[in-house]
C-alpha cells in the first residue's frame, strides 16, 4: 500500500506485486502496464473477491457486537490475527532487510495508528450504532474528503463532474439521517461513522506518498496491524474504551453457530485475504481500473448485512445511500 504514486492513482487499491518489493513506474496506470497477457478479466474476478471479502467485516463485525463484544476488543482480535496470518508472507518479502523497515518505521507507525487502529475503530462504533451498509457509505465519503482536501490545501480545483458527486453525496446523507423517521441514525452513530472516512482519508494519503524505495504491501500491512493490535491494546488496558469479549454463540446465516466462525471470518477473510486479493487484482488492472471494482466492498456489504443479518434500510435510506454511492462514483470519474 505505500507507494511512491500520486493520490489520483492510489485512492482505492494498491498496485504492488505481491511477492517483490519494487512498485509499479510512476505514471503507469493502465491494465496493459501491468504485465500484457495477465487477463482484464482474471484481475476483474479476483478484485471483485476481494471486495467481497472486505464487504463481509461488517456483517461478521456485527454478529460479535451482536453477541456481546465491544467494538474494540472484535478489532484487536482481527488485526492482532491478520497480523499473524501475514507474518511468514511478509518475513520472506524482507529477507532479511530489516533496515528498510526501519527507515519507513514513522509512516508504519502512523500507518498503524490511524489507518488500521483508529479506521476500524471508528467504523465498528458506527456498526454498534447503525446498519452495516449506512455505516460503510459514510466511511467512503473519505473519496469525497480528499477532493477537498487537494483542493483547499494545493489549489487543485474540483470540476463540475466532481461538485455534482459531491452536491450528491451530501444530499444522499441528509437523506440517510432521517431523524424524525423510524429508520433515522442517531448523531453519536454519524459521528463514529464521519471519524471513519477522515481516518480512511489519513490512510489514503500515507499510502500514496512514500519516497524512495517503499516497503511491499505486505510489509506495511503486516508492520502497521502489529502496531495498531498494540496501540488498541494499550487503550483496553487503560480503561480509555471498553474491551470485552464473549464466548457466547453469535447469529449468522439465520441460525446461532460459535464465535469462532466470526473472528475467523473477520481476520482471514475480510482481513488477510482480502488485502492479498486486492493486490493480485491491482498488479493485473491498474490502480484507476482496481478501485472501481474495489468500490463493489459497498453493494457486497449491503447484500451481506441484508442476507445474514436481516438488516434491510428504508426506502428513504435506500435513495440515500444509492445518492452517496453515486456520488462517490462521480468524484472518481472526474479524478480518474
Amino acid at each position: 500500500m505505500a507507494t511512491g504514486w500520486s493520490v489520483d492513482d492510489q485512492v482505492a487499491s494498491p498496485v504492488v506485486d505481491v511477492f517483490s518489493s519494487s512498485p509499479q513506474a510512476p505514471g503507469r496506470t493502465d491494465a496493459t502496464a501491468h504485465g500484457a497477457g495477465r487477463g482484464v478479466g482474471i484481475g476483474i474476478g479476483i478484485g471483485l473477491l476481494s471486495a467481497a471479502a472486505f464487504g463481509t467485516s461488517g456483517t461478521f463485525g456485527t454478529s460479535l457486537i451482536g453477541a456481546g463484544w465491544s467494538p474494540l476488543a472484535a478489532v484487536v482480535v482481527r488485526v492482532s490475527i491478520a497480523a499473524l496470518v501475514l507474518t511468514i508472507p511478509a518475513l520472506l518479502q524482507l529477507r532479511g532487510r530489516w533496515a528498510s523497515l526501519r527507515r519507513h518505521a514513522w509512516r508504519t507507525t502512523g500507518f498503524g495508528l490511524v489507518g488500521v487502529a483508529a479506521c476500524q475503530v471508528c467504523y465498528f462504533n458506527a456498526l454498534e450504532r447503525m446498519p452495516v451498509g449506512i455505516a460503510l457509505l459514510l466511511e467512503y465519503l473519505a473519496v469525497v474528503m480528499i477532493v477537498v482536501w487537494l483542493w483547499l490545501r494545493h489549489g487543485q480545483r474540483p470540476r463540475p463532474l466532481t461538485v455534482t458527486g459531491g452536491v450528491g453525496a451530501l444530499g444522499g446523507l441528509a437523506l440517510m439521517l432521517n431523524l424524525t423517521g423510524a429508520g433515522g441514525i442517531s448523531v453519536a452513530g454519524l459521528i463514529w461513522g464521519l471519524l471513519a472516512a477522515v481516518s480512511l482519508t489519513v490512510y489514503f494519503f500515507l499510502s500514496a506518498s512514500v519516497t524512495g524505495e517503499p516497503l511491499p504491501p505486505v510489509v506495511m500491512t503486516w508492520g502497521s496491524m502489529i502496531v495498531g493490535a498494540v496501540a488498541l491494546g494499550l487503550v483496553g488496558l487503560t480503561g480509555l474504551m471498553p474491551m470485552r469479549f464473549s464466548g457466547a454463540a453469535v447469529t449468522l446465516f439465520g441460525d446461532r453457530v460459535s464465535w469462532i466462525v466470526s473472528v475467523a471470518g473477520l481476520s482471514v477473510i475480510a482481513a488477510a485475504f482480502a488485502y492479498v486479493a486486492g493486490i493480485g487484482a491491482a498488479r493485473r488492472l491498474g490502480a484507476k481500473l482496481a478501485s472501481f471494482v474495489a468500490m463493489a466492498e459497498i453493494l457486497f456489504a449491503v447484500l451481506f448485512a441484508w442476507v445474514l443479518l436481516g438488516q434491510v434500510p428504508t426506502a428513504t435510506q435506500f435513495a440515500g445511500g444509492a445518492l452517496i454511492l453515486g456520488g462517490v462514483v462521480l468524484v472518481r470519474l472526474d479524478e480518474a
